[in-house]
């Protein structure tokens, strides 16, 4: 029995065991890793199977759930500043000695897109969610407040932006990431945002562009 996730319209994840089908390039990574088991499992490290259903039938694919990359630091920033690249869809970290960590993020979809500078106010781990009046008025089904936990859709960590209705947060929706899909958070893989939580601390200045 395999733990699996099961990727819902409106990006909803639900979680269990079954046993799923496997991937249609299981032969293919077989023949190419099976001499080398820990090639194979280094390159699943940072990867899940989830499980959708397409035409009634459930298949499943492998899907990442990190995209943390030591990348130069071309941004112009100072060591310890976030800057987010919408239009590229990656949040740098800038370190030392002209370097940076790149991670792949979600952004807010067509209408919701936004630029500024704000300054990191507040860090919380599993963080509640109490959506905003904005969104309520939107999506009068939504829950008036969820308690943190795994099923919160701020995941894992957040970060909150200055006073602001936005933050860089966690997701299990690891197919989200890299996509336009938030109403202006910006979502990354819960590993990732477990990484850069513990790299940033409050008043670090964040750019979003």
């Amino acid at each position: 029995m395999k733990t699996f996730q099961i990727l819902l319209a409106g990006g909803l994840l639900l979680a269990g065991s079954l046993s799923l089908p496997q991937p249609a390039d299981a032969k293919k990574n077989f023949a190419r890793w099976h001499v080398n088991s820990a090639a194979y499992q280094a390159e699943r490290k940072n990867q899940t199977r989830v499980g959708y259903y397409r035409g009634g039938q459930l298949f499943s694919r492998w899907v990442r759930t990190s995209d943390k990359k030591l990348v130069a630091n071309k941004t112009g920033k100072r060591p310890g500043t976030i800057i987010i690249d919408t239009k590229a869809r990656r949040l740098y970290y800038t370190l030392p000695n002209n370097k940076a960590l790149s991670y792949g993020i979600g952004v807010g979809r067509p209408g919701y897109t936004w630029a500024g500078y704000h300054r990191v106010s507040m860090k919380k781990e599993w963080p509640s969610w109490t959506p905003p009046a904005s969104m309520l008025k939107r999506q009068p089904n939504l829950p008036r407040f969820m308690k943190g936990g795994p099923k919160n859709p701020l995941g894992a960590r957040a970060l909150y932006l200055g006073s602001s209705i936005y933050r860089i947060h966690g997701t299990n929706n690891h197919a989200s990431i890299g996509h336009a899909v938030s109403s202006g958070c910006i979502r990354m893989h819960n590993n990732d945002v477990k990484d850069l939580y513990k790299k940033v601390n409050v008043g670090t200045p964040v750019y979003v562009r």
